[in-house]
């Protein structure tokens, strides 16, 4: 089961990193990521960026500061109803 679990946050990190932009607001990142992951919440897609920052550290990427950013400011953004029904 375990392994269930980060196979899916891996491939939701996947995402993430695929998705994630420089200036990206929480709410366009969240729903970006559910149009391919539509049942996920936000506290999964959270962890899930949080996962793509160590994903990226460890391939030495360019990106690591930029994805930390957005996983902090996802995390840190008010829970909006609408966005997070999950």
């Amino acid at each position: 089961m375990k392994d269930n679990t980060m196979a899916e946050m891996a491939r939701i990190a996947e995402t993430v990193y695929r998705l994630a932009r420089p200036g990206m607001k929480p709410k366009e990142l969240i729903a970006a990521v559910r149009k391919e992951h539509p049942n996920i919440s936000k506290k999964e897609i959270t962890r899930a960026a949080f996962y793509a920052v160590i994903l990226a550290s460890e391939h030495k990427s360019e990106r690591v500061a930029e994805l930390h950013d957005i996983a902090v400011e996802t995390r840190n953004s008010p829970d909006d109803t609408q966005l997070d029904d999950h």
